[in-house]
């Protein structure tokens, strides 16, 4: 049904506006328009992401959305804009990229004191759009919905999508396509390369006015901090633990990114454009999810490296704001990066200790955890499926192995590991049940897979939403057994290994 001839009795975009970003206005962002898109119709709409704004989902859908949401008509209080920033692009400086089919409607703050940005994604060109056309594609609008919406529910930090909205008009990628408008929300898309585009331009004056916008509406922890300096190296510091959690959630769950660019890094941790990413089907520790990425830059084992370079630029970036004195704010940075192995590391391990049912930390946890990998990567184990039957094994010997067993060539070596593990165990893994527990709450049953990603992608083209809807509602609740879904824990099928993904995804 096109909602878009619906009569609107309610006007559910009526939030409470307060334009931060227009308030701050050039060189950071800049006034902008969305372009009209013929005859929108309604593909989705999240309830979840509808509360956080507080919009009444059932209302939205019988008042009609799509002409809102896809940027045909404003709601009344928001001033939409686009973000100019910069980045470094495979680790070559690009110059200035900006918003260029992305434009922020407003920023709203909800009853509970929480502003989020929302942002129309293929809603027209902007100042930033160079000789692109401002839109996105339905594939791509499909895949950075479901994606993003399975990491939340994964519980790891992600931008959030609101909706989507589809239209006949043709779009001109490889083939031609059709275009579709996604409602991104988060609570700021600032990103690393925000801050590159100032430092690289020497508009040093400019760093602070945006340092200041971002600590003062998330970093509230430090407003005590009177110094300046104090303050935004306090700051840096926060983004440098997050962004190793980050990277952390990503390897415990076997997602990869797939195009790490600075400009696709958020300053507060949250996992930020979704073109060619995946998760991990057979463990592969050099597995590359993006079939651009020749030289392998942004593989699974290479992404905690990579956010390391990645802050790099970013803290080189904004040297001004350290100290006024060159070489100390140099000698600064380079003592900030230098914790970011060490918290990168006790994040990981924390992760993967939980994933294999441990509560306290040894030191041959470390060995006892590549053991498995090594023996994973070598027999193609599946990342998801094995640490979930894991999580099915007793303490006790030869009790209920073949779940986990099944999923290796080699079971004999696997069978070895499960002694290890159980003799790790010790007391602690007398109480079954207790474990268990916390092993299904950490190791998800369900994960996007590329190949179902693309039946939802196959069926959407030829006007069947269903999929999609189906596939969002089993991602709600990853570490749920759900019976019903079985189906959609197997293995991928034959026809999946021949999936390709590039950065038009």
């Amino acid at each position: 049904m096109n909602d878009s001839a619906a009569v609107s009795t309610v006007d559910v975009f009526a939030l409470n506006w307060v334009n931060r970003q227009a308030r701050l206005g050039e060189p950071w962002f800049f006034a902008q328009t969305p372009t009209p898109l013929s005859s929108p119709y309604p593909i989705a709409f999240n309830d979840d992401v509808a509360a956080l704004l507080d919009i009444d989902a059932d209302a939205a859908r019988a008042a009609g959305y799509t002409q809102t949401l896809a940027g045909n008509c404003l709601p009344d209080g928001a001033e939409p804009t686009s973000h100019r920033y910069g980045g470094h692009q495979f680790g070559v400086w690009a110059g200035q990229l900006g918003d260029g089919r992305a434009i922020t409607l407003g920023d709203i703050r909800n009853a509970r004191g929480q502003s989020y940005e929302i942002q129309l994604k293929g809603a027209g060109k902007t100042p930033f759009s160079r000789f692109a056309d401002g839109r996105a594609v339905l594939r791509s609008a499909i895949r950075e919905y479901l994606g993003s919406e399975a990491l939340a529910a994964l519980n790891i930090p992600t931008t959030r999508a609101l909706a989507m909205v589809g239209s006949d008009a043709p779009v001109y990628r490889e083939t031609v396509e059709t275009a579709a408008v996604m409602t991104r929300v988060a609570p700021s898309l600032v990103r690393f390369g925000s801050f590159e585009v100032l430092f690289e331009a020497r508009r040093f004056d400019d760093l602070a006015p945006l340092a200041d916008h971002v600590i003062g509406e998330h970093f509230p922890e430090l407003a005590g901090i009177e110094d300046d300096y104090a303050r935004y190296k306090a700051w840096v510091e926060i983004i440098i633990e997050r962004t190793a959690g980050l990277i952390a959630d990503w390897q415990a769950v076997g997602f990869c990114h797939g195009v790490l660019n600075t400009d696709n890094m958020s300053v507060l941790g949250l996992t930020l454009d979704y073109g060619p990413y995946g998760f991990m089907d057979s463990f592969d520790p050099g597995w590359i999810c993006n079939h651009t990425d020749e030289g392998g830059r942004y593989a699974y084992d290479q992404q905690p490296h990579v956010g390391l370079w990645n802050l790099g630029r970013f803290v080189q970036s904004i040297l001004p704001l350290l100290s006024e004195v060159p070489d100390d704010a140099v000698a600064m940075g380079q003592q900030l990066l230098e914790r970011y192995r060490g918290i990168y590391d006790n994040a990981y391990m924390a992760r993967m200790r939980a994933k294999l049912g441990l509560i306290d930390a040894r030191e041959d946890d470390r060995a006892l955890l590549e053991s498995l990998l090594k023996t994973m990567a070598r027999d193609g184990a599946d990342f998801t499926r094995t640490f979930r039957a894991l999580g099915h094994v007793s303490s006790a010997p030869d009790a209920g192995d073949a779940p986990f067993i099944d999923e290796f060539a080699d079971r004999d070596a696997a069978s070895a590991w499960l002694a290890d593990w159980r003799q790790r165990l010790g007391d602690a893994g007398a109480d079954d049940a207790p474990r268990a527990e916390r092993m299904r709450l950490t190791n998800p049953k369900y994960i996007l897979r590329n190949y179902l990603a693309q039946n939802a992608i196959d069926r959407a083209q030829d006007g069947d939403f269903s999929e999609l809807e189906r596939l969002h509602a089993l991602l709600r609740r990853p570490f749920d057994e759900q019976p019903d879904n079985a189906d959609y824990a197997r293995l991928p099928p034959d026809w999946a290994r021949g999936l390709v993904l590039s950065c038009s995804s």
